[in-house]
């Protein structure tokens, strides 16, 4: 399912115009955006949650030459799934 396709199946089991449920997933998308980069997460009880996970500077190998290289730091959004969400899933 897409982007498109996720927006449509919203807007039918809402109650929307397929363009409302557009502007509601872009908001959606944009506000976890903004609190992730601005070092928040975004808790949704049941269905999961939204944070960042910072990696530190480390050495690494080129699997191809076999030489080291340093890797440099960086932060990585990542999505921890709820427990009623993962259930549902496995059913």
């Amino acid at each position: 399912m897409n982007k498109s396709e996720l927006a449509t199946k919203m807007a039918e089991k809402a109650g929307l115009k397929k363009t409302e449920a557009e502007k509601a997933l872009k908001a959606f998308i944009e506000t976890v955006t903004e609190e992730l980069v601005n070092g928040g997460d975004v808790r949704l009880v049941g269905f999961g949650t939204f944070d960042v996970k910072e990696r530190e500077a480390r050495t690494g190998v080129n699997p191809r030459t076999g030489d080291k290289m340093e890797i440099a730091a960086s932060k990585a959004p990542r999505f921890k799934v709820g427990k009623a969400f993962k259930d549902a899933v496995n059913k």
